[in-house]
Formats: C-alpha cells, sequence, structure tokens
C-alpha cells in the first residue's frame, strides 16, 4: 500500500502539464484512439495547459497581486483571511486521504459509468483537491480518518452529478460539445445561478435588461470591447492599489492581454479534448449501449469568455465594498481575488450571457460565500491544522470561493444527525447521481 501511495504522491509530483498529456493519451487509447491519434492529443492538451498556465501566472502576477495590494489598504479591519483556493491542491495532496482517493475515485468513476450511473468520466485530477479538501472537513468534524474518505467518497459522486446537471447548457454556450466541466467551485456557483436566474425572470423590468459583450461593442463602440474593458480596469485597479504611473501602465496592459491571449489558449485546450471526447462516445455506442461518455474537465476552459472575465474583473472592487459593508462578515477578501472567474464562469450560461444579470448574480452570489466563509472558517482552519499546513497566521483562516454550500450541508447534516446525517447525505448524493444519469437521464449536448 505505502508503494502504491508513493507511485501516485510521485505522480502527482510531476505536475499538471505533464502527467495531464500522459492521462489523455492513455485514455486515448482505451477508447479506440490510434496511438499516434491519441499522443498528439496529449501533447496538444499539455500545450494548451502550458498556455493557459502562462496567462494564469500573468493574472496572478500582475493583476493577483494589485487587488492584493489593494485589498490590504482597504480591508485591514476584517480579522478572518481568505487565504484562496490556489492552496487547496497543495493541501489536500499533502495528505494520506488526498493520495488515497486518487485511485479509489477513478475506480468507483469507471464503475459508474459502466452502470450508467454518471456520465462523467472526470481526468481532471488536479481538481479531485475539493473532494479531498471536503473528505478532509469531514475527517475534522468527525474526529475519524474513515468518515473522512467517506465524505470524500460522497464528493465525487456529487462533483460528477453537478457536472452531468450543468453540461448541456454550459456546452452549448461556450461550444464544447461531450465535455462536462467537473470543477466543483464553478458548478456549485451554477447552481447558485439557476436559483437566481428563475428569480430574475420574474422580477419586473430587471427580465427586460438584456445587456451581452456583443451588444456592449454595438453601443459603446471601443469602449465596450472586452480588452479595452480589462484595459481600463487594470488601470483602475492600480490607481487604487496606489501603484506609479509605470505600475499602472503595466498593470492595465497585462489584464488587456489576458482578456486578448485567455479565449486562444483555452482553444489550443479544446483542439486536444475533442478527438478524446469523440472517441468516448464511439466507444460508448459500440460497447456500452449507446451510453453518453462525457469527459469531465477544469473552468479554466471556460474563463476566457469576454462575459466571464469582464464580470470577474468587476467583482474585485465589489467584493471590497460588500465585504466592508456587510453586518456580520468577518472575511478580508485575499487570496481569492484573482480567481472569481472560476468560482462564477459557469454561472454566466445560465444568465444567459446577459453582463447586468452576470453582475447582479455574482455579486449576490459573493455575499453569500461572505457569510459561508465567516461561518465555516473555524472549521476549514481545523483542517489547515490537520494536514500539518503552514497558513502564514496564528488566526482564523478561511477560503471564499471554495464550492462552500456542499461543506455547509455537510457540517449541518453531522450537527443535528451525527454520522446517521452523513450517511443520508450520501444517500441523497447517489439517488441524485443515478437520477439524473439513469432514470431522467438529462439530455446533454454531445
Amino acid at each position: 500500500m505505502d508503494f502504491i501511495l508513493s507511485g501516485f504522491e510521485w505522480f502527482i509530483g510531476l505536475g499538471s502539464n505533464v502527467f495531464l498529456p500522459i492521462i489523455i493519451f492513455i485514455i486515448g487509447l482505451l477508447f479506440g484512439l490510434k496511438p499516434g491519434k491519441a499522443f498528439i492529443s496529449g501533447i496538444t492538451v499539455g500545450i494548451g495547459s502550458i498556455g493557459l498556465g502562462l496567462v494564469l501566472d500573468l493574472l496572478s502576477g500582475t493583476l493577483g497581486k494589485a487587488i492584493q495590494d489593494m485589498g490590504q489598504q482597504y480591508s485591514a479591519s476584517l480579522n478572518i483571511l481568505d487565504i484562496g483556493v490556489g492552496v487547496g491542491g497543495p493541501l489536500a495532496f499533502s495528505t494520506s486521504l488526498g493520495i488515497l482517493m486518487i485511485p479509489i475515485s477513478l475506480l468507483i468513476n469507471f464503475a459508474f459509468i459502466y452502470l450508467g450511473w454518471t456520465k462523467v468520466l472526470n481526468v481532471d485530477i488536479w481538481n479531485f483537491w475539493f473532494p479531498i479538501f471536503m473528505g478532509l472537513v469531514g475527517q475534522a468534524i468527525t474526529g475519524k480518518f474513515a468518515y473522512g474518505l467517506i465524505v470524500a467518497i460522497i464528493a465525487v459522486i456529487l462533483q460528477w452529478t453537478l457536472a452531468t446537471v450543468t453540461q448541456k447548457q454550459v456546452s452549448e454556450f461556450f461550444g464544447y460539445p461531450g465535455i462536462a466541466i467537473s470543477h466543483m467551485m464553478a458548478t456549485s456557483g451554477a447552481i447558485f445561478a439557476i436559483l437566481l436566474n428563475w428569480i430574475f425572470e420574474r422580477i419586473p423590468g430587471f427580465n427586460k435588461i438584456d445587456l451581452d459583450s456583443e451588444t456592449m461593442t454595438e453601443k459603446f463602440g471601443v469602449f465596450g470591447d472586452t480588452v479595452v474593458i480589462g484595459l481600463l480596469i487594470g488601470l483602475i485597479v492600480g490607481i487604487f492599489a496606489g501603484y506609479d504611473v509605470a505600475g499602472i501602465g503595466t498593470l492595465g496592459m497585462s489584464t488587456a492581454a489576458i482578456m486578448k491571449i485567455m479565449p486562444k489558449m483555452v482553444a489550443m485546450f479544446m483542439e486536444g479534448l475533442m478527438p478524446i471526447a469523440e472517441a468516448a462516445q464511439e466507444f460508448a455506442n459500440r460497447r456500452l449501449e449507446g451510453r453518453e461518455v462525457l469527459i469531465g474537465m477544469d473552468a479554466a476552459l471556460t474563463v476566457g469568455h469576454s462575459t466571464v472575465m469582464s464580470t470577474s474583473l468587476l467583482l474585485v472592487p465589489i467584493s471590497l465594498i460588500l465585504a466592508l459593508v456587510l453586518p456580520g462578515n468577518n472575511v478580508l477578501p485575499f487570496g481569492d481575488l484573482a480567481f472569481f472567474a472560476f468560482a462564477i464562469c459557469l454561472m454566466i450560461p445560465f444568465f444567459k450571457g446577459n453582463l447586468v444579470r452576470s453582475i447582479v448574480g455574482s455579486s449576490i452570489y459573493v455575499v453569500f460565500c461572505l457569510y459561508m466563509s465567516t461561518w465555516l472558517a473555524p472549521i476549514i482552519t481545523d483542517v489547515f491544522h490537520l494536514a500539518n499546513y503552514d497558513v502564514g497566521t496564528s488566526g482564523l483562516v478561511t477560503m471564499l470561493l471554495a464550492a462552500l454550500w456542499p461543506i455547509g450541508l455537510l457540517v449541518i447534516s453531522y450537527s443535528y444527525l451525527g454520522i446517521l446525517g452523513v450517511v443520508a447525505y450520501g444517500l441523497l448524493v447517489l439517488a441524485a447521481s443515478i437520477y439524473f444519469s439513469k432514470i431522467k437521464n438529462v439530455e446533454t449536448f454531445s
């Protein structure tokens, strides 16, 4: 067992730019692609992954640092630090539970696909970190490793279920047939958006407002172009972060570059994935009685959309203002200020790309996240202590955007019903997975 765990730990240690192409290559072979085509798909996905990584590094190294500087200036009175989801992967995969869950999740995933209990084959191994993190929450609140393992298994099933439920609208909006976004931080926001959009449709006047990125360009000319919007937001953030003229100009150009380059890197990523998605469906038609197989991927494929980027950039100042004025909030938005795109990207399709609804809906979601992260901060801090992970502070820490409502439901279930509550939660998630994949058989875009 130690040898197997060490092997998986070594594999993850290679980094996603190395292990993801290998996984894509192997899956391509399993689905019947010729070795050469599977190899090219894996390499292309790896190139796209590196490209996305470079753009995201630019995002966090320029805009991310600037908005953190701005946050320090204007939100210093808040006493719970938003440590950010960026530490989620390193935390999760530094634990025994994290390494153990990789083979367990893959085995259960294949079994569920064979049984028709899920449609999603999740190859986004890096983002296994959230189910693992939820498992660590389960271990922290129950005090038992076994219960943490059970919770992590429940969480991976929930991950596939949310990806299945949201797949059709998300894939149609972004144009990704055969792909499901299994990134739980993103799918959690999508569920919230479904509820919000139902409300928005019933508000007189508001339900008539329709403004998307194309309409913005038509109405406002050059100032409606997403590149110009990125430039302006970068300049504004630089001013409020206290930068000099050179720093402000550099930040503005960097933000404009991100808006332009991100979609091109996503296109490269998708170029490698499409042969795998097509081969998966052909394999399902031959061997699985025509069942659909959707390839589960990272939300990074969606963050380059103009409405996603515009909304996420505007959420930076909005979140800081909300943090300051909301009564009862104790969270200082900090580490997650650069990750709003990943939290709200799947909300945008359910708002049909409407920029006004996206900004209002995402802002309401931020309010929800601020209160949830305040409430869960003691438990999340315990998780870091459980994993012996140095957070660099003696106070409470939290993660503003870490898909908190599934964790909140877990905590409430255990608080009122103990381990029976956890079992009930798990049975409900399992029933939902089977219902949406096998009984109701939700329509997908493939």
